[in-house]
């Protein structure tokens, strides 16, 4: 593990390895496959570029995302590493070229597709070279319990048998539960494999959920964004349509905003995402085609425009926040139609031919139940934090005191009367109904469609007039995340009762569903949207999050600094982070190094990048 330090510290500038990594560093350095699963931020890349470049030979490392390996070769390549990339956006011409180069010796790490695996061109390539490893990132898509399932990641396992050679294989991911994590031992041919699942939790990362109406949503959005101009962030949208929206009304209000989705041309999406990488644009507005893997560490918030279809989605997004460690935002934006929409998109799916229509099914009946558990998260009054510990089995889960509910951004209201008239109806309509028609009944609705049904002579009709059908629906909603009832499958879900419908039968029985706090909702507009960050109200632009906590002199010289990382960055035609993280550039103010010898000790500082730029940031540093 010598060697595996020292590479550590010449190349990325650490000290020592993260929780976890060591472990599965070393595995694969005495030849053991490996299963890591960490956390966005956690460091996962460490793990196979480390071996990479002390392995003698080629480390191959499977990644789902084309668009993102330039970036990576980079800030490889930034840290004195010997990195290529051999994706679609290489001419036939120079594919073979990095393939005679490769079988030269070289680099030290290739990064694939999964697609590029089934070329007939590169498994010739792949049988004549010296593979010690193959690692696989975003290992989560080859199981179709996954949220990312891709049909390609299948024939991973049949490639690696099909080498003269088995090299050591090492699966990586940030969100996989037990079943998924079987997935991929199985599914890739796992032999043994050293397994490392850190604790899931980013005590840097700040949760906030608040229900809002679609109007309303945008208001928020905006109101932060202008609120944090020298803040990086990504808003998500479900659709194209929400992102076209978000992207003119953000743009409208001066701010620097990119877009990104499947509608785009290759052209416009890489345009975005350079502009975005190299901070030209503060937001990325786009929807989830965008971000799986990005290497951008100084992205200090997320919004969510709308409800993701899973926990594990919207965790890996959420995550893309604060990946340098520095303290970031995670703000989820919802209401019930992003329920339907979600429930829409699972109907509607495009067919995957690489599924039997069994197991197509299948799939579907278990987005379903990630999407129960999405909205699950959304409806708690727990601990936010907590509640996503729980999901992933990680057994730290305690109050954090650092999200919206810890913080008590919202008042609970007793519904218990309204949760057990609702139980009541359900029991008596005997699951032949869906939500609205439950909730029609209890409101006491005089629809021709009760009426066609005869249900205005239930016993349980207009229990709830002071009620809307809305409310009701979400108390509906609560009832299903908890377990007392359960709504069906299919494009029609009947709502039945569930797996503990008799606990709400007994006098402890209680629920509280989220209102936002008073002031919230009587404020308006862009007011109303920076009070619900926390704003107190005030208009007044803030400094950038990762300056926050530093005397005034030390905000000021970061400031410098990060100009100075600008300009290196726009000369060189990297990502700024490639130069240095927002972390290295804190623990550089917080330092102040005087010379080189001091420099090479600030995390973060390693001798190729002491080369590279310790002179001019020194000489910035003691301006």
């Amino acid at each position: 593990m010598d060697a595996a330090r020292a590479a550590l510290k010449e190349h990325f500038g650490y000290d020592g390895f993260r929780p976890g990594q060591e472990t599965l560093v070393g595995a694969v350095l005495t030849g053991r496959d490996c299963l890591g699963v960490m956390p966005t931020g956690a460091g996962k890349s460490i793990c196979y570029q480390i071996p990479g470049v002390v392995l003698p030979g080629l480390t191959l490392v499977v990644s789902p995302l084309v668009s993102l390996m330039g970036d990576q070769v980079r800030a490889l390549l930034d840290a004195g590493v010997r990195g290529s990339y051999l994706n679609s956006t290489l001419t036939p011409g120079q594919q073979g070229t990095v393939m005679r180069r490769a079988l030269t010796g070289a680099y030290d790490i290739m990064y694939v597709a999964p697609e590029r695996l089934a070329d007939s061109r590169f498994i010739e390539f792949a049988s004549q070279a010296n593979i010690p490893l193959i690692a696989i990132d975003e290992a989560h898509c080859v199981s179709q319990w996954g949220q990312d399932f891709r049909p390609a990641y299948l024939g991973i396992g049949e490639f690696i048998d099909a080498l003269p050679k088995r090299p050591i294989v090492a699966a990586l991911t940030a969100t996989a539960t037990e079943k998924v994590r079987e997935d991929i031992v199985s599914l890739l041919g796992l032999r043994n494999p050293a397994t490392v699942v850190t604790g899931f939790d980013r005590p840097n990362l700040h949760f906030a959920v608040e229900q809002l109406p679609s109007k309303r949503k945008l208001a928020r959005i905006v109101a932060y964004a202008l609120n944090h101009p020298q803040d990086s962030g990504i808003v998500y949208c479900s659709t194209r349509k929400d992102v076209e929206k978000v992207h003119e009304t953000l743009v409208e209000s001066g701010v620097q905003a990119v877009r990104y989705h499947a509608g785009l041309s290759v052209q416009e999406r890489t345009d975005s995402q350079r502009a975005f990488v190299l901070d030209d644009a503060s937001i990325m507005v786009a929807t989830n085609a965008f971000g799986m893997g990005i290497d951008k560490s100084n992205v200090r918030y997320v919004i969510h425009h709308n409800m993701p279809g899973s926990l594990e989605a919207y965790y890996q997004e959420a995550g893309r926040a604060g990946r340098d460690g520095e303290s970031s935002e995670c703000l989820l934006l919802w209401n019930d139609g992003d329920i339907g929409t979600c429930r829409f998109f699972i109907e509607q799916e495009v067919e995957n031919e690489a599924l039997a229509p069994e197991e197509r099914e299948l799939v579907r009946a278990s987005q379903r139940r990630l999407l129960a558990a999405m909205t699950g998260y959304c409806l708690t009054t727990r601990c936010l934090r907590g509640h996503i510990l729980d999901y992933f089995g990680d057994e730290s889960a305690t109050e954090c005191g650092n999200c919206s509910n810890c913080e008590g951004r919202y008042q609970a209201l007793d519904v218990t009367l309204q949760a057990r008239a609702v139980m009541r109806c359900v029991q008596e309509l005997r699951g032949r109904f869906g939500k609205s028609v439950v909730a029609d009944v209890l409101h006491g609705s005089k629809s021709q469609r009760i009426f066609e049904f005869g249900l205005e002579s239930s016993r349980t009709y207009g229990t709830l007039p002071d009620d809307s059908a809305a409310r009701i629906k979400e108390i509906i909603e609560i009832l299903a995340s908890e377990g007392y009832l359960q709504i069906g499958e299919g494009r029609y879900p009947l709502v039945g009762l569930g797996v503990r419908a008799r606990e709400a039968a007994v006098p402890e029985f209680s629920l509280a569903m989220k209102r936002p706090p008073e002031r919230i909702t009587r404020l308006k507009g862009a007011e109303g949207a920076s009070a619900a960050f926390g704003a107190a109200g005030s208009d007044a632009p803030k400094k950038a999050k990762a300056a926050e906590g530093l005397d005034p002199m030390d905000a000021e010289l970061f400031e410098r600094l990060r100009a100075l990382r600008k300009r290196i960055a726009t000369e060189a035609t990297v990502p700024p982070y490639v130069v240095f993280s927002d972390a290295a550039l804190r623990a550089m103010c917080l330092a102040r190094p005087k010379d080189e010898a001091q420099f090479l000790d600030v995390q973060g500082v390693g001798q190729k990048k002491l080369e590279r730029y310790g002179e001019e940031f020194l000489r910035e540093i003691n301006a």
